[in-house]
């Protein structure tokens, strides 16, 4: 049923602490997963198989847990309950090897330090379906079943497991024979002390910034992008490295920078990665990209002959593919990242092992990886800005962008050529300047609202910086002056 304040977005709920993440709202909505799970009649997500419950460094993140915990043990299902501040993809590696029903994650992954959020993760160790999560919120309200006793709550260890998987994941001996020097900044999250502690053991020279754990995240918001990685690129010059590696709040999502200190997208680390799992892995199966990510890796998927398959933002779409047909590798434009013979989930641990290892294997610095990328596949930039303005701003700027038609319209000077509406509005655009590029990109903007808060985000993508800081303009004016 409905709820006034609780909504399961892309994935899970978030809210501000206090305002509306309160510790009532949390138990309603672990009473509705614990609700989804007395439901299942399938052998994978019996109730009996318990859940298994984490939690990021975020302000009483560890409270949340421990009320959902009381919660689903109340109504018969046992609980595994993580020891310590644990990144998600290692809780979600713990559903998956523990042959749990499911898995609920208390974190709000990069969002603000005022913010809080409940990820429900599926008995496969990745993001629930969009079914999933549709059922679980038409229990919001719904009591659970209560049990005649109580079950379980046992503290367990996610974390040396997951790291002994990832590390087996990567190759190891050859990021310690590589030579290069990385700096690694967890931003204050869940995933602190975890990239520093494998470089350490396998000898690898390194640097750590903001390894500690702040709930306040001081001066960012916990997202490996500009401008909260700078200080990441700062200390990379200044300790001389090869590349920095940033993961978020609760470490699922990748961010890094190259030996000038220059940010890298995460469109350029999936590029980076899907290039070397094709060129040297050989891993069998399709691509996937969200619908807001850099078309280069259309054009690497037809170098190496793999299908790539664009769906709509979130991961969950991701794992959705996964679970239904061979997937080598998958990904979203904010850092979000997996490898279905891994985990149907993002990893920014995993992924940074992994640029480490590519770095290695071609024995190229990040930001050498990079121009070879544009090189080859043409020149692609990116850009995104966030626009925080009332929902009927918002709706309406949709609502216009929506009724717009190739041909009769500009941005930037730039006519439209066609429009693709699979998640927001996309429109392609006929670049003066791409005639002027061999193998240019494709130029697009993107105006997506966000369906859980008052937001606009407008995305771009050009053959120049200068093209798409213009179009992020244009997209900026078209939103605001309806």
């Amino acid at each position: 049923m409905a709820h006034p304040v609780i909504k399961f977005g892309t994935d899970g709920w978030r809210g501000v602490i206090a305002s509306d993440f309160t510790f009532d709202n949390v138990r309603t909505a672990a009473k509705a997963i614990a609700c989804y799970l007395q439901a299942q009649k399938d052998d994978a997500q019996k109730a009996t198989r318990g859940v298994c419950i984490g939690y990021d460094s975020r302000f009483l993140s560890h409270d949340f847990a421990k009320a959902c915990a009381e919660v689903l043990a109340a109504s018969g299902i046992p609980v595994q309950l993580a020891q310590e501040i644990t990144p998600t993809p290692a809780l979600s590696y713990g559903v998956h090897a523990r042959a749990a029903a499911g898995g609920i994650m208390i974190t709000s992954s990069h969002n603000p330090a005022q913010w809080n959020g409940v990820k429900y993760k599926a008995w496969f160790g990745g993001s629930g379906s969009p079914s999933i999560i549709a059922e679980i919120e038409s229990f919001l309200g719904v009591p659970p079943e209560k049990a005649s006793q109580p079950a379980p709550i046992e503290e367990v260890d996610f974390i040396t497991p997951y790291m002994e998987a990832i590390e087996k994941f990567a190759d190891l001996n050859l990021i310690a024979s590589s030579g290069f020097k990385f700096c690694i900044d967890s931003m204050y999250g869940a995933g602190r002390e975890l990239l520093a502690g494998v470089f350490q053991k396998i000898g690898v020279d390194h640097v750590q910034i903001r390894g500690h754990i702040n709930p306040l995240f001081p001066g960012i918001n916990p997202e490996p992008i500009e401008p909260h990685i700078r200080a990441l690129g700062e200390a990379v010059v200044a300790n001389k490295c090869d590349a920095g590696l940033c993961t978020d709040g609760d470490a699922d999502r990748i961010g890094a920078t190259d030996e000038h200190g220059n940010f890298v997208d995460p469109h350029k680390i999936y590029s980076v990665l899907l290039s070397w799992v094709l060129k040297y892995k050989k891993w069998p199966g399709d691509v996937t990209r969200a619908f807001n990510t850099t078309k280069m890796l259309d054009r690497i998927c037809a170098e190496y002959g793999r299908t790539l398959h664009e769906h709509g933002i979130g991961f969950k779409y991701v794992v959705d593919y996964m679970q239904k047909q061979p997937i080598v590798m998958g990904g979203e434009e904010s850092g979000g990242i997996g490898f279905q013979r891994h985990l149907p989930e993002r990893d920014g641990l995993l992924n940074a092992l992994l640029l480490a290892n590519v770095m290695a294997e071609e024995k190229k610095t990040l930001g050498q990886l990079v121009a070879d990328l544009q090189a080859e596949y043409g020149e692609h930039q990116y850009g995104r800005i966030d626009l925080h303005i009332a929902d009927e701003i918002k709706n309406s700027a949709i609502a216009r962008a929506k009724q717009l038609k190739a041909g009769d319209t500009t941005f930037s000077g730039m006519p439209i050529l066609r429009i693709d509406t699979l998640d927001g509005v996309k429109f392609y655009l006929d670049n003066p300047e791409a005639k002027t590029k061999p193998n240019a990109a494709e130029t697009w903007l993107l105006l997506r609202a966000s369906g859980t808060e008052p937001l606009m985000r407008i995305y771009s993508e050009s053959c120049s910086k200068e093209s798409v800081a213009k179009l992020l303009e244009a997209g900026r004016e078209f939103a605001l002056n309806g």
